[in-house]
């Protein structure tokens, strides 16, 4: 499942820019960091000088962390690929966009402009620095940044995937044996490799004394070795659900409540046979969709007094899906809405009919399924 983005700050060209949880941690240990980095090489400014330059230097830092995944997105959108967000979190940032590149080139070019822009902006604070020197604020904090960017954009380039530079290796790879699937084994391979780099890196960092960098090291090529793996086993999850469509695991049974009974009574009936979701009628005539999420949404003792029609989810506002959409949009599109569950209509001479009910559950069977059997060699 996707996680869910974090806090919305604001939105730029479009795109909604967030904040995880993590990111306050790290902003205070930068901000610390910075902050007592400043108090020793400059002791004659105050301790107020010190503290508002660690902040001013962690914002524009987490700045330049956007500029950075900004560059991503407006070539994406170039290639009208959709950005749905962008997050800050624990190790920088994390552009969202609706669908992979549907060439390699799309994919050099989105990859590129992150590192591209971190050296555009190294270039532009190192400029500043030539104009004032370090022992005033401004030359200190330009030097920092300037480093920074500089950093980010070398660390970016490293070709593991999901680094950019992995990124970047994909869209070689991609280019040169016209297969995704394969290009996306063999960058998630090379990430790994870095990744387990890093962590013995650490760790050699830690034994000989280094703790704070060995542990940090250590952490990130944990993380990088964890992004490796997922980006590899969501390429197997696409080999397995293509040319399969919603009608090949859809439910045709679709159970329906009435919608004037309480929330009680359909709690009742949930715990009676099983189904977590239903379609609400009232009159013989489709009003919504209830589940269970909407039921416990809803205080317990309020079930008595609560139709199902008062809160489930308005007919206008349900996700439809056909019988000939792809599973693997489909099962995108489940994620991106956070729902568990899509009713499949038809269009026919006599009107649009639901003819199913497709689960995240029924398609998540479908991978498992495709993950014990492994893939299927044609018989000579």
């Amino acid at each position: 499942m996707m996680p869910r983005p974090g806090l919305k700050i604001t939105t730029i060209l479009g795109i909604p820019i967030y904040v995880d949880t993590s990111w306050v941690f790290v902003f205070a240990l930068i901000t610390y960091t910075i902050g007592e980095q400043f108090a020793q090489m400059h002791p004659q400014w105050t301790d107020t000088q010190h503290w508002t330059l660690g902040i001013l230097t962690s914002l524009l830092f987490f700045s330049s962390v956007i500029f950075h995944e900004l560059a991503h997105s407006v070539v994406a959108q170039h290639y009208k690929i959709r950005v749905i967000s962008i997050t800050l979190f624990l190790f920088g940032g994390l552009a969202r966009i609706e669908r992979d590149p549907s060439k390699a080139h799309q994919e050099f070019n989105i990859a590129i402009a992150g590192p591209l822009a971190s050296g555009f902006l190294a270039g532009g604070f190192f400029a500043i620095t030539l104009l004032f020197p370090y022992s005033q604020m401004t030359g200190a904090l330009a030097k920092w940044l300037w480093q920074t960017n500089a950093a980010l954009a070398v660390f970016n380039l490293l070709p593991g995937f999901p680094l950019d530079g992995g990124r970047i290796f994909r869209a070689v790879v991609w280019g040169a044996t016209k297969n995704f699937a394969k290009a996306t084994r063999i960058a998630g391979a090379s990430g790994k490799l870095i990744a387990y780099v890093m962590i013995l890196g650490g760790a050699w960092l830690v034994f000989h004394g280094f703790i704070q960098q060995g542990l940090w090291t250590a952490f990130i090529g944990w993380f990088l070795l964890n992004a490796a793996q997922e980006s590899v086993a969501q390429v197997a999850i696409r080999e397995t659900l293509a040319g399969l469509s919603a009608a090949d695991v859809m439910s045709h049974e679709v159970p329906t409540v009435d919608g004037h009974i309480t929330l009680e009574e359909y709690g009742a009936e949930v715990l009676r046979t099983g189904r977590r979701f239903h379609l609400v009628l009232t009159d013989d005539r489709l009003v919504g969709l209830m589940n269970v999420h909407m039921l416990n949404s809803v205080p317990r003792e309020e079930w008595a007094h609560n139709s199902v029609q008062a809160a489930m989810i308005p007919r206008e506002k349900i996700l439809w899906a056909s019988p000939e959409e792809p599973l693997l949009r489909l099962l995108e599109r489940l994620l991106a809405a956070d729902v568990n569950q899509m009713p499949v209509v038809s269009g026919t001479e006599n009107g649009t009919h639901v003819v199913g009910m497709v689960t995240r559950d029924s398609i998540l069977r479908v991978v498992q399924t495709g993950a014990e059997l492994g893939p299927l060699t044609p018989s000579r």
